[in-house]
C-alpha cells in the first residue's frame, strides 16, 4: 500500500526561502548553537520528533536505532516485517536541501565559483552551495528551520578531509591518494568562502566548522539524475551495506521516496549503497568507515595517466581486483599486466589487444598460457612488495597515542583488511607456481 503525501501547513511556511539572508548578532563569537566538538551528543530524539512534525511518513516498524557498538553512530532498522517493493518513508520536498535550490536562494557568488574553477574544481560548485546553505543555517542556531536535523548529525568524522599529516603517513598509496583528494577539495572550499558576503568573517575564520560542514555534505548527499545534489533529513539516515534493503527515489514534485527491495524480516538494518562495494578504500577515504563485507579491493596496481588501451583492457579501481575470502584475482588483473609485459613485442601485444576488443577468447587465452610464467611472477613480485610495505605502514602507528590519534585505528584495521586479502592472494598464486 502506497504511503499518502500529507504536507502539513505549517510544516510548509516554516520551510519557506527568505528574500533577504538574515545573520543573528553574535554576542559571544565562540559560542554556537550546534556543539560541533567531535563528542558531542547528538540529539535524535527531537530530529525524530521534528521529522513528524513536518510530514515525514513512515512505515509501521521504521526505527532510527544505534546499529553497532559506538553509541554516536545511528542507523535504520525495522521492528516490523516489511514486504518487498513497499514504501517504507516519504520526505516532502519543502524538507530537502539541494545544489540547485540553494544556488537560487543564495544567489550565485561568482568570485567563489571562480577560484573553485582556477583549482580544476568546478565539478564540485553545486556541492559548494549546498556547503554555503549548512554555514547560514548554522549561523542562525536555533532559529534555523533545519536546526533539529544539524543537531542530530555526527560530529566525529574519520574522512580524508578530517585526517592530519600522520594520517596520510600510515596510508597506502590508493588509500592515500583517495583521502587526499578530500582533504583538497576541503581546502579548495575553504580557500572560496572568503569570497562569499554573507557569511560573517567569524564562520570564514573557524576551519572546525567549514571542515564540519564540508563532511555533512560530502558524506550525506545524494546525487540525482538531473545532477543536482540532495541532502534529504532523515533518509540520509541508512546506513550503507554491500547487500542493500532499501533503494530511494524521487517524484515528478521532488518529494524522496524510499522503498525495499526484497521481504525484510523484523529486526533488520535497512541500508543502501554509498557507491562501489568492491572500492572499500574509495569509502574509506570518503566516508571515513571500512566496509569490512566488501567482497573485493582493487588490487593496488597503480599506473600513472593509464593509456586508453590500458582503459580499454580493464585498468580500472572498480574492475582490477583481489577477492578477499578466496584470494581469486580478477581477469582485468591478468590482461593489464600482460599488456604491460608484452610493451616489449609491440606485435604481439597489438595481437592481444585486438583480440580482447573483438572478443577473441581463443586467441587471448592461448597468449595468456603462453605469457603465465611471466605474468605470475610479476604479480608475486607486486603482492610480495606491497605487503612489505603494509608492515611498514602498520608499525608506524604502533606505539601511538590513539588520543592524539584517533583516526589510527581505522587506518590500521583497513590496513589489515588489505593485508588479510593480499595474504590470500599470495597463497593461491604459490599454489599454482
Amino acid at each position: 500500500m502506497k504511503l499518502g503525501l500529507i504536507l502539513c501547513v505549517s510544516a510548509v511556511s516554516a520551510f519557506q526561502v527568505p528574500n533577504v539572508i538574515s545573520r543573528r548578532a553574535w554576542s559571544k563569537l565562540d559560542a554556537y548553537y550546534i556543539d560541533i566538538s567531535e563528542g558531542a551528543e547528538r540529539d535524535v530524539g527531537s530530529f525524530d520528533e521534528w521529522c513528524g512534525a513536518c510530514g515525514v511518513q513512515r512505515a509501521d516498524g521504521f526505527q532510527l536505532a544505534v546499529t553497532n557498538e559506538n553509541p554516536l553512530e545511528v542507523g535504520v532498522m525495522t521492528t516490523q516485517d516489511l514486504p518487498g517493493e513497499s514504501p517504507i518513508l516519504v520526505i516532502p520536498n519543502n524538507m530537502i536541501l539541494s545544489s540547485y535550490g540553494c544556488l537560487q536562494e543564495l544567489g550565485r557568488v561568482e568570485a567563489a565559483e571562480q577560484r573553485l574553477v582556477s583549482a580544476k574544481a568546478s565539478q564540485h560548485v553545486p556541492k559548494f552551495y549546498l556547503f554555503l546553505k549548512i554555514l547560514v543555517e548554522c549561523e542562525k542556531g536555533d532559529e534555523s528551520p533545519w536546526y533539529p536535523w544539524l543537531n542530530s548529525l555526527p560530529r566525529y568524522y574519520a574522512n580524508g578531509s578530517s585526517m592530519t599529516p600522520f594520517c596520510f603517513d600510515c596510508l597506502p598509496p590508493l588509500a592515500g591518494f583517495l583521502a587526499m583528494n578530500e582533504r583538497i577539495k576541503f581546502i579548495q572550499f575553504y580557500q572560496a568562502l572568503k569570497y562569499v558576503d554573507f557569511i560573517s568573517d567569524y564562520t570564514k575564520n573557524n576551519k572546525d566548522l567549514a571542515k564540519w560542514a564540508f563532511a555533512v555534505v560530502y558524506t550525506r548527499h545524494f546525487q540525482t539524475s538531473d545532477g543536482d545534489f540532495k541532502l534529504v533529513p532523515m533518509a540520509d539516515m541508512f546506513n550503507h551495506g554491500t547487500e542493500t534493503e532499501v533503494q530511494i527515489s524521487y517524484d515528478d514534485e521532488g518529494n524522496c521516496g524510499v522503498y525495499t527491495n526484497y521481504d525484510i524480516p523484523a529486526g533488520s538494518q535497512l541500508r543502501i549503497s554509498y557507491g562501489d562495494p568492491t572500492n572499500p578504500s574509495f569509502l574509506f577515504a570518503r566516508y571515513g568507515f571500512l566496509d569490512e563485507s566488501s567482497p573485493a579491493t582493487f588490487c593496488k596496481i597503480m599506473i600513472p595517466n593509464p593509456s586508453q588501451e590500458l582503459v580499454n583492457m580493464g585498468y580500472s579501481h572498480s574492475k582490477m581486483l583481489f577477492y578477499k575470502d578466496t584470494g581469486d584475482v580478477s581477469q582485468e588483473v591478468w590482461d593489464v599486466l600482460l599488456y604491460q609485459i608484452l610493451q616489449t613485442d609491440p606485435a604481439t601485444q597489438q595481437q592481444l589487444y585486438d583480440a580482447h576488443m573483438n572478443g577473441d577468447y581463443e586467441t587471448k587465452q592461448a597468449l595468456h598460457e603462453q605469457y603465465y610464467p611471466q605474468t605470475s611472477v610479476a604479480l608475486q613480485n607486486h603482492v610480495d612488495s606491497f605487503l612489505l610495505d603494509l608492515e611498514k605502514l602498520q608499525n608506524k602507528g604502533i606505539g601511538k597515542d590513539v588520543y592524539e590519534h584517533p583516526r589510527l585505528p581505522l587506518i590500521m584495521k583497513h590496513n589489515e583488511f588489505v593485508r588479510e586479502t593480499f595474504l590470500k592472494v599470495s597463497s593461491k598464486l604459490r599454489q599454482y607456481a
